[in-house]
């Protein structure tokens, strides 16, 4: 069967080139991000960046550490404690102190994430002078970069500032420096301070102030903005690789093994011709199998090389668009290419045997019989399969909707649950295609002409030519329909739930660190308002006795706030809210309004409170509520103002900006805070996405013109009787082209029907959740992968079919231009 073999590769190279491009890019696929995957596990070693040219850096209690049962449980502290003022008093006699502060910034037409330091810091990065002077007053500032000019006014959120000095960018902050005095103003905590003394000294005056850290050389990099970045960068870059390589690799396979399964399942012919010359049903599937092993080795082969040339091009994209830190790059690692080499092998393999096993099974005549129509497309182990799936996932999502429905709304399990789904229709696909094929052209049959009847008949008479064509459309608008609609619903019953639990009409947003007490006077002071304000904190509890679970807390006056804001309770009443309570959510294990709870503050006090209310799940995240008492130290970030009766709106709002007008803060109305703020999906989470089905439309692009090239060149027969009956070569092309519209148009439909499957379990469980909002289906994007498919399809059948008919290649069944 060897000779045989090699000579049916010589005949078919059509079909055979098609299958090893299918096949060489999916295993390309899995190679890049592989690599992208291996390369983003270790990362390297960063000094200190702001204070590297600090001698000792001095630094309050950060973290909080709890015994249990199975070891110490840390977190980082939302409040960190200031270093003790009589530690400072024995440093300022070891030798200078400088005290650091760090805040948010926001300038007109200035990078996005500013920051603030007081002047007399910069010299501890160190950075230098390339134009002006140092500020003198409060209302100078120097900054970092060339976004402005020495002379230039700025406006900012903490009033109008002019820029005296610029100094060159250093790469891991845009900086923005005042005066010491008016950066204390603006940030009157400070949690860490450089020392210039000797290391030794300043450990001894420090020796008995619990949890003040003494900082030097390479350790001085924990007293950065954020010094696990590098850690944190690699935790996103793995989810992101991660989740793109999980749906990358199932398209590939999913790709793979139809185009495979399509390909063998098109020489039905040449099996029965092959069975009436003798051979045996093992000869046959043994060439298949041998067939598919010569394709899937030299197209695993060239897939790897092209993942060796693609992944330095994914790691660039990615730096370049701020995904993965500068320092990223593919490594030196050889297990992705194993993987993908022997996953592409084995894919191949699979593809075929199933239906090499049918050709095999079937007598010489019923497989000549059977070449011109597909009487049985969907075989009973093939149903069976994609019903078992079909159950499967109903259940799974039955299941979760009754125990658990907070999990629907995970990203791993909103990223996951298409793809049995998926599979499934998929499966059952060729069941689907003849009715649905009907219904669709069922307009078009009822037009003058057979045009619209031929398109009926033969869609639907070629059912697994149909459906091998609409499983790349219908996997890519699944995927872009299920992942874009997750986040957008999710971020719409978000925005449903900020919107229904504040009734302010005005939000007040500080510049710098928070609101000041002089501040919170003058706004109180305002006729007709009502003020509300709030911070953010966080508390610890220690759940089963050895998690050490961080819930985010805001700290509120109970009075105020109940006239403020709508919380979705469950349970008890948001007014018993006193210094004593605290309103928590159905998430904790401990939930039972009364009920006392063990916890620790957000500056690591241990505190007994008692439970006031309970609040709903909802989307998750809803943290808890405590009265200032409970999160000492943590600045006023948030006011809410409410108009008393009969207040004149305009009259409060001029008022709140003149109380606002010394230290500088932002006031919006309630609802301009509430798209302001309005929850959007983390970026990485989005940019893997688009990652994903970007990589998905390109390689279902691609694998769905080949798949029509195959296709249609394996109709040559076909175009040549339509031709026999007197259609022209243009009326012969229209046909073609409305049959791959046809067949786009299947593939979408079952893709939206499995995309509106998914958003509907995710609408359900946020039903469940008491959380009312609609499903955010992405039509728009789904328009676009549509129209993108049908070029593709229309293309990919008329050119092969118009060079066929301009070739005479119809010359065989007579046919004469």
């Amino acid at each position: 069967m060897l000779s045989t073999t090699l000579r049916t590769l010589r005949t078919r190279w059509i079909t055979f080139v098609g299958s090893f491009v299918a096949l060489s890019l999916g295993v390309a696929l899995i190679a890049v991000m592989g690599l992208a995957l291996a390369s983003s596990a270790d990362a390297p070693d960063r000094g200190p960046e702001r204070f590297a040219a600090a001698p000792v850096v001095v630094k309050g209690r950060d973290t909080l550490e709890v015994p249990t049962s199975t070891g110490a449980r840390t977190a980082a502290l939302a409040q960190p404690r200031a270093v003790p003022a009589d530690a400072i008093a024995r440093l300022r006699d070891l030798g200078t102190v400088v005290e650091d502060r760090s805040f948010a910034v926001r300038a007109d037409g200035g990078p996005a994430h500013l920051v603030g330091h007081p002047w007399s810091t910069a010299a501890f990065a160190p950075y230098d002078l390339d134009a002006g002077r140092a500020p003198r007053t409060a209302g100078e500032v120097v900054v970092s970069g060339d976004w402005a000019r020495p002379g230039t006014e700025v406006r900012t959120d903490g009033g109008p500032v002019r820029v005296v000095g610029t100094v060159a960018g250093l790469g891991f902050e845009d900086a923005v420096f005042y005066t010491d005095t008016r950066a204390a103003e603006l940030s009157p905590r400070s949690l860490q301070l450089v020392v210039d003394a000797d290391a030794a000294a300043v450990r001894e005056a420090v020796r008995d102030s619990a949890g003040v850290q003494v900082l030097t050389g390479n350790a001085r990099r924990y007293a950065d903005a954020d010094p696990d970045r590098d850690a944190e960068a690699l935790t996103a870059m793995n989810a992101m690789f991660g989740t793109a390589g999980g749906v990358t690799g199932f398209v590939s396979v999913f790709v793979v093994a139809s185009t495979f399964a399509f390909a063998v399942a098109q020489r039905s012919r040449e099996f029965g011709l092959l069975r009436t010359a003798g051979a045996t049903p093992g000869q046959i599937r043994r060439m298949v199998v041998l067939e598919a092993l010569v394709i899937g080795v030299l197209a695993s082969a060239t897939g790897c090389v092209l993942g060796f040339h693609g992944a330095p091009e994914l790691a660039a994209w990615a730096v370049d668009e701020h995904l993965a830190p500068g320092w990223f790059s593919i490594g030196d690692h050889t297990w992705p290419y194993h993987s993908a080499f022997w996953t592409g092998l084995l894919v191949a393999l699979c593809g075929v045997t199933a239906a090499s096993w049918r050709a095999g099974r079937t007598g010489p005549a019923e497989a000549l019989r059977e070449a011109s129509v597909d009487t049985r497309a969907l075989t009973r182990g093939r149903g069976v399969v994609g019903v078992i799936l079909l159950i499967t996932a109903a259940g799974t999502l039955a299941l979760a909707l009754v125990t658990d429905p907070s999990d629907l709304l995970h990203r791993k399990t909103y990223v996951s649950r298409p793809m049995l789904l998926i599979t499934a229709i998929a499966l059952l696909a060729p069941a689907l295609v003849r009715p649905l094929t009907r219904v669709i052209a069922w307009p078009s049959a009822r037009l003058p002409g057979a045009g619209g009847m031929l398109v009926r008949e033969n869609a639907s008479g070629a059912v697994r030519r149909t459906a091998a064509v609409a499983a790349p459309v219908l996997v890519t608008v699944a995927l872009a329909g299920s992942l874009l609609g997750a986040t957008a619903t999710l971020d719409a019953a978000k925005a449903t739930e900020v919107r229904a639990r504040t009734s302010a009409d005005f939000v007040l947003t500080p510049a710098g660190g928070g609101f000041d007490g002089d501040t919170l006077k003058r706004l109180r002071a305002v006729p007709g308002a009502e003020v509300s304000p709030s911070a953010s904190s966080a508390v610890y509890v220690l759940e089963e006795g050895v998690a050490l679970v961080r819930s985010d807390a805001r700290a509120v006056e109970p009075a105020p706030f109940a006239a403020t804001a709508r919380l979705p309770l469950a349970e008890g009443k948001a007014s018993d809210l006193d210094d004593d309570s605290i309103v928590v959510n159905e998430e904790w294990e401990r939930r039972t309004v009364g009920e006392r709870v063990d916890v620790w503050l957000g500056d690591g006090t241990r505190r007994s409170l008692r439970i006031a209310a309970v609040m709903t799940v909802g989307t998750g995240g809803n943290g808890v509520y405590v009265t200032p008492r409970n999160a000492p130290s943590a600045p006023v970030d948030r006011i809410d103002v409410r108009l008393e009766d009969g207040a004149d709106t305009a009259a409060v709002a001029a008022g709140l900006r003149q109380a606002l007008r010394t230290t500088g803060g932002r006031l919006l109305t309630g609802e301009a805070w509430v798209r302001a703020t309005y929850p959007q999906t983390n970026r990485t989470t989005l940019m893997g996405f688009f990652l994903v089905l970007g990589i998905a439309l390109l390689y279902t692009g691609i694998s769905l013109a080949n798949t029509m090239v195959m296709a249609t060149a394996d109709r040559v027969r076909e175009l040549a009787a339509l031709r026999l009956a007197g259609a022209t070569s243009r009326q012969v092309l229209r046909l073609v082209g409305a049959e791959a519209l046809m067949v786009v148009v299947v593939g979408a439909l079952l893709g939206a029907v499995v995309a509106w499957l998914n958003l509907a379990g995710m609408w359900s469980a946020l039903g469940l959740l008491s959380v009312r909002t609609s499903i955010a289906m992405p039509w728009a994007t789904l328009a676009a992968v549509v129209g993108v498919c049908a070029v593709l399809a229309v293309i990919s059948a008329v050119v092969p079919a118009g060079l066929a008919l301009r070739r005479g290649a119809v010359a065989s069944a007579g046919v004469r231009e």
